[in-house]
C-alpha cells in the first residue's frame, strides 16, 4: 500500500470518527434535553422512545466506524465500482502499491 493511499484511508476514517462524535454529542445533547422536558412536565414517560430509537441508530453508526469487519465499507465500494467498470469494458486504475514499476496511466 502507497503511503497516499494509506493516508486517504486514514483522512476517511479520522473523518468517520469526527462524524461519529459529532453524531453522540447530538444525541446527548437532545435527549438530555427531551428527558429534563418529560420531567417538568410531570406527564406520562416518554422521553424513552426517542432515545431507544435513536440509539439504534447511533449503535449502527458506532458499528460502521469502530467495527474491524466493515461489510459495506470504502474498500467493499472500491471493489464494487472496479467490478462494474470491468463489465463495462473500463480498466480502471488500481491502487499504487509502494515500490510498483508499473504506469498506470489511462488514454
Amino acid at each position: 500500500m502507497s503511503d497516499e493511499y494509506a493516508r486517504i484511508k486514514a483522512k476517511r476514517h479520522v473523518a468517520a470518527l469526527k462524524g461519529f462524535y459529532i453524531h453522540l454529542f447530538v444525541f446527548i445533547c437532545v435527549n438530555a434535553g427531551l428527558i429534563a422536558i418529560n420531567l417538568a412536565t410531570k406527564t406520562l414517560w416518554w422521553a424513552h422512545w426517542p432515545l431507544l430509537g435513536w440509539g439504534v441508530g447511533l449503535l449502527g453508526h458506532a458499528i460502521g466506524v469502530f467495527s474491524p469487519f466493515n461489510l459495506f465499507g470504502k474498500d467493499w465500494e472500491e471493489r464494487k465500482i472496479r467490478q462494474h467498470m470491468a463489465e463495462q469494458g473500463h480498466a480502471p486504475n488500481p491502487p499504487k502499491s509502494a515500490g510498483s514499476a508499473t504506469d498506470n496511466r489511462t488514454s
